[in-house]
């Protein structure tokens, strides 16, 4: 198969790699796009390492055809999956409870970009923080891949939604999305004009925890997903005891497979007829060629994109 590997000089570079060897239950996907996630810029950078067993090639979201009958899926089938790595390939094996079926009204790219920001922005809204209706919530990083997809869910879930974002073109990017109140964090610090919140999405960290515990109500709930700002933040331990605050840590890559089967199925259980309605959506910002992955990762470092960046083999 070919993949795109990193070369010596840490150049992104199409390669022809052997195909990955996995059990015979576990369905071959024919690669059509990729997504790419910042983990892709950490784990390149490495700073981010794949789970033991996992394929060191970078990629964690994949749409394309079955390759052959496999259990339920028959070949030709259009399907998306979500992978502990090797995307960036031009086929992948993935447990069974790991793909998902691709409506017929979305094409490869957008399914290429559902898996891992959806998934994650459900397990950490909902799964973890057990956002209601009516309570609001706080999403940093809102025109992200996963912050777009946490502002559709949300929404959807008819909570209000409060995002922080880097220009005056996200926040206007984060409202159509649904977002009732977008904060520019550039033109002032955003906790002085962010109002109560019962849950936060944070992929910052750093001294972000303080504006956090600021603007959480009673009994919030802080899920981190990253820690883009900074590994270490300043806890108000009185804030904490006094709301009652509940804080948790979360990766959805090193979960058990019985973990992300039972994920995906909650998720599409509660979000999939919506997903292939076009209530909520893939949000592509661009889709490029394999050739131009070198493009696709400067973009998403230098904070360029609304949406998703996807990676096309056709």
């Amino acid at each position: 198969m070919k993949a795109i590997t990193i070369d010596p000089q840490d150049h992104l570079i199409i390669t022809e790699s052997p195909s990955m060897v996995a059990p015979p239950h576990w369905p071959r996907i024919r690669v059509k796009a990729s997504g790419v996630n910042r983990a892709d810029l950490l784990q390149r950078a490495g700073r981010y390492p794949p789970p033991a067993g996992a394929s060191e090639i970078l990629g964690l979201e994949v749409a394309g055809e079955i390759a052959c009958d496999c259990g339920p899926w028959r070949c030709g089938q259009r399907v998306m999956a979500l992978l502990d790595g090797g995307g960036y390939a031009s086929e992948v094996r993935v447990p069974p409870g790991q793909v998902m079926a691709l409506a017929d009204n979305l094409s490869f790219e957008q399914g290429a970009a559902i898996p891992e920001a959806f998934l994650t922005a459900y397990q950490a809204l909902f799964a973890l923080a057990g956002l209601r209706a009516g309570e609001t919530v706080l999403i940093h990083a809102g025109a992200s891949g996963v912050g777009s997809a946490a502002i559709q869910l949300a929404h959807y879930a008819d909570a209000r939604v409060v995002v922080t974002c880097s220009s005056e073109a996200k926040a206007e990017y984060c409202r159509q999305l649904g977002a009732h109140l977008a904060i520019n964090y550039r033109s002032g610090p955003w906790a002085e004009t962010c109002p109560g919140v019962d849950v936060v999405l944070d992929v910052v960290g750093g001294d972000y925890l303080k504006g956090n515990l600021k603007v959480m109500n009673c009994d919030a709930r802080l899920v981190t997903l990253s820690m883009l700002g900074g590994r270490y933040g300043e806890l108000d331990f009185a804030q904490l005891l006094s709301k009652r605050i509940t804080m948790m840590g979360s990766t959805l890559r090193n979960r058990s497979e019985a973990y992300k089967s039972s994920l995906i199925s909650n998720f599409e259980a509660e979000f999939g007829a919506a997903l292939a309605e076009g209530e909520v959506r893939a949000t592509v910002d661009t889709v490029y060629p394999w050739e131009q992955v070198e493009t696709a990762h400067r973009r998403m470092a230098n904070n360029q994109n609304c949406g998703k960046l996807v990676l096309s083999l056709e």
